[in-house]
């Protein structure tokens, strides 16, 4: 019969395997930073990369606070990682825990991307005071990029599915090359004269080199001073350009970027069940991975060391504050959609909606409500208020009619 083991048990002999490989407790890689996060705790999460693969790394605050990091780490520096390979049991993935990590210089595109970022930031093109709101309603939405692609696929799929009845207005930009800034910035003024209400400016993935017009400065300037609220989409979630920091609003993707501009509005009771399910669910896999952990412990416990045990403790924490985080934006979002509800209820009880209707309202000379003939006579006065005004009156006579 062939032997049987448990997720956790299949983790800890692995985890094991890591540990005593005496290549991966002291390795040095090097790459591109990507995706880099530093956390409340002190801990630093980031993605190390280069053209074949990455993996993800993470430096703890006391190896940070010994010396293990002297400068700002920052998306796209080339780095040196030292530190050991070993396997996050919970999760079942091994990652790069770093206890030093040093500068392996910048390219010359680099080196200007982090000057003209810096100058920009000191003109204060990337203050929050003048990102403008997106509307949470639109009915146009211009989109530049290129005609052709994933990007504009991605877009218009999304937006459509969202709602049907969105127009979209595409400026086909060059996105690539030497004439796309200039292609971009028209493309932005276009679109502005077109009066839109969203204006979507992106492209798919690439190197450094293919999204270099969005790091170019009239590009900055451009999106700075439009006065419609744009929405930057360039590449994938790891690249960052110049065009995210000034833009109204960074999306990750193009598809996210849809997302963002366009409102589904029929989904708003359907997203209340949605979230209550996913709570439920959140706290139902909380349940489990705490009785997971409690088996996992005993299973693994001589394999661990104490100081094993204190890192892998610390980064469930953050991914708990993490998703505590996530699901109360959630929670607060769904009151406010019930909230536009409630209110949108309360306007159709309104007595000046019925008036609008062609309805009118009779009272007497005491304001009272006449209901009945009974409650007037021959030559008494009535005021009778339609939309537009009231309308004196006096009662000549009465007729009894059944409806």
């Amino acid at each position: 019969m062939r032997s049987e083991y448990t997720v956790t048990q299949v983790n800890s002999y692995i985890k094991n395997m890591f540990t005593q490989d005496f290549l991966l407790q002291g390795v040095t890689v090097k790459g591109e930073v990507s995706n880099c996060k530093y956390h409340s705790s002190g801990h630093i999460y980031f993605t190390l990369k280069d053209k074949g693969g990455a993996i993800a790394c993470v430096m703890f605050r006391t190896d940070k606070e010994r010396g293990g990091l002297k400068f700002a780490m920052q998306e796209g520096q080339q780095v040196k990682v030292s530190g050991k390979i070993d396997v996050y049991e919970r999760d079942g993935k091994y990652q790069l825990y770093a206890r030093q990590i040093e500068l392996d210089g910048a390219g010359a595109l680099y080196e200007r991307f982090e000057e003209l970022k810096k100058r920009l930031q000191e003109s204060g093109m990337f203050a929050d005071e003048y990102k403008q709101p997106i509307p949470s309603y639109i009915q146009t939405l211009g989109v530049v990029t290129a005609p052709t692609g994933a990007a504009v696929r991605d877009i218009i799929n999304v937006a459509t599915r969202r709602n049907p009845h969105i127009q979209i207005i595409l400026y086909p930009a060059i996105v690539q090359g030497d004439q796309a800034p200039e292609s971009i910035v028209r493309g932005i003024e276009t679109l502005t004269r077109k009066n839109v209400d969203v204006i979507i400016v992106g492209r798919g993935g690439g190197s450094i080199e293919d999204l270099w017009a969005f790091n170019e400065e009239v590009v900055a300037q451009a999106i700075f001073d439009c006065p419609i609220p744009i929405i930057s989409a360039v590449g994938h979630e790891t690249d960052t350009t110049i065009a995210d920091y000034v833009a109204d609003r960074r999306a990750p993707t193009p598809s996210a970027a849809a997302e963002l501009a366009v409102f589904e509005y029929d989904r708003f009771l359907q997203d209340l069940q949605d979230y209550s399910f996913t709570l439920n669910r959140a706290v139902s896999r909380k349940i489990t991975a705490l009785k997971m952990l409690e088996d996992r412990y005993k299973e693994s416990l001589r394999l661990l060391s104490p100081a094993g045990r204190i890192k892998d403790r610390l980064l469930r924490l953050d991914q708990y504050q993490d998703a505590l985080a996530s699901l109360m934006e959630k929670k607060i979002l769904s009151l406010r959609h019930r909230l536009d509800l409630d209110i949108e209820k309360l306007k159709g009880l309104s007595p000046l909606d019925r008036l609008k209707g062609g309805y009118s309202y009779v009272s007497d000379e005491n304001g009272q409500n006449i209901r009945s003939i009974e409650k007037v006579k021959p030559g008494d006065k009535l005021s009778i208020y339609v939309t537009d005004g009231v309308i004196d009156a006096t009662v000549n006579g009465t007729e009894n009619v059944s409806f």
